[in-house]
């Protein structure tokens, strides 16, 4: 299996040993990694799980676990140079203040974009979790303008393409890229989405991107379909409604790849049958079984599809693998 140059990377306390546990959080976890200064609101609660995966253009898609916490990005540490945006979905409540202004609350559900370059605090008041972008500002400017004027965005929980962003980063964070041309397509989509979802908090705005949001929309349904291709019933009208959109847009969006729905489905059952019969162990019993396995309700048209598309009959494969 090919390694991914992208994989994830984690980090935890609870890897290190109870005794330099705090000097670890505070030093390197807080300085080296995050940039900042911690404060624990409970000191019974100590455990910090971070998740973060590299991809190009700069960005870097993550997770933190964290307990009650007050988190500082003081004027001491800006001489590091960090200057990325860190845009955050929150799963719990949130406070934020900039440059020592009052704490700003954040409903569970909502964003904040804050800028590293500037002294910034928050807290949490109870342990939660954190999906996190790290965005370089450059990149972001140039897809929507005037960013840089503020240092924080608040999102509220009904902005326009969280969901979708939320979505495509939670994929990639459970499916690392396994290239390079995939990595630099996921940050592009990443970026386009996280413009849209700025563009009504931003002033000047942007236009939206469709094709990037388009293809980010369509990762998702895939990913959708194979998780479920060994269903005989499975439909686009299920995959449609699962996904909040309808059939047609569905249908529009592997349109633009020259297939359609009922193709990319047959192809990706019959690829399956065919690794299953190259295992050559007869584990899968019968070809009428491995058909059915793969999401096939009819025998004959199975053998007719296997035939058409890779011409050679499953059990000339099963044979071929059996001599080998």
């Amino acid at each position: 299996m090919m390694s991914s140059p992208f994989a994830m990377q984690r980090l935890s306390t609870a890897d290190v040993p109870y005794r330099e546990r705090m000097e670890f959080l505070h030093d390197f976890i807080g300085r080296h990694v995050g940039g900042q200064r911690f404060r624990l609101l409970d000191r019974n609660e100590e455990r910090i799980d971070i998740a973060m995966m590299p991809l190009p253009g700069n960005l870097r898609v993550g997770q933190v676990g964290f307990p009650p916490i007050e988190g500082m990005r003081t004027r001491d540490l800006l001489g590091d140079g960090r200057e990325h945006y860190m845009l955050t979905y929150h799963h719990a409540d949130f406070e934020v203040s900039i440059e020592g202004k009052g704490m700003i609350k954040v409903p569970a559900g909502g964003m904040t974009m804050t800028s590293e370059a500037v002294h910034s605090e928050y807290r949490y008041a109870s342990g939660a979790r954190a999906d996190v972008l790290m965005l370089d500002p450059r990149k972001l400017a140039a897809l929507v303008p005037y960013v840089e004027l503020e240092a924080l965005y608040v999102l509220p929980p009904t902005a326009e393409g969280i969901p979708i962003l939320k979505a495509y980063a939670d994929t990639l964070r459970s499916n690392a890229t396994v290239s390079v041309r995939g990595g630099e397509l996921a940050s592009r989509h990443i970026y386009d989405l996280a413009a849209l979802v700025l563009e009504g908090s931003v002033h000047g705005g942007i236009e939206r991107n469709e094709r990037s949001i388009a293809a980010a929309r369509l990762k998702l349904i895939k990913k959708d379909i194979l998780e479920r291709l060994a269903d005989p019933e499975l439909q686009v009208d299920a995959v449609a409604q699962r996904q909040g959109v309808t059939p047609r847009y569905v249908q529009r969006l592997f349109e633009m790849e020259e297939t359609t729905f009922t193709e990319f489905v047959r192809n990706r059952r019959l690829e399956q049958a065919f690794r299953l019969l190259r295992e050559g162990s007869g584990r899968w019993g019968t070809i009428a079984n491995i058909a059915s396995e793969v999401g096939f309700i009819d025998l004959s048209t199975f053998n007719r599809a296997f035939r058409k598309r890779f011409n050679a009959t499953p059990s000339d494969v099963r044979a071929a693998s059996l001599t080998k």
